[in-house]
């Protein structure tokens, strides 16, 4: 079945855009187009696999951010405060002059931790966030 399609325009800084090229000229992508468009297929699944979070789970949080972003840290010490009752334990480390990364684990009602995921997502300075959640005594 052929779909219409929409044409965009993106802006990305060069760094990005390389390291997007030499993704696609590895996975072996006809063009950015393709790479692009099975980038967004896999954010949409992923908006829709966190959608499902719901009920008592145990969250692993995992993020690396530029420390030096004007505000980032308080806005994460903020949001880990707002949580406190669901976080059980944070693990920093300095990955760089400028870049850390932090682990926070969660325990708690499955749509307080996606909300955790979504406000530290939406933070500028935050370059990857990546949460994993199961249920407890979940069989894997």
């Amino acid at each position: 079945m052929e779909q219409d399609l929409s044409r965009i325009g993106v802006s990305l800084p060069e760094n990005l855009l390389g390291k997007f090229d030499e993704i696609i000229t590895k996975r072996g992508y006809s063009s950015r187009s393709e790479g692009i468009r099975d980038a967004i297929r896999g954010y949409i699944r992923y908006y829709d696999w966190m959608s499902e979070v719901q009920g008592e789970r145990i969250g692993i949080l995992s993020m690396t951010y530029d420390h030096s972003q004007r505000g980032l840290v308080t806005s994460l010490l903020d949001i880990e405060h707002d949580y406190s009752a669901i976080t059980r334990s944070a693990v920093h480390v300095h990955i760089s002059h400028d870049e850390c990364m932090e682990v926070l684990i969660l325990n708690g009602e499955g749509k307080e931790i996606k909300a955790v995921a979504e406000r530290i997502i939406a933070l500028k300075g935050i370059k990857n966030v990546k949460l994993t959640t199961i249920r407890p005594g979940e069989e894997l």
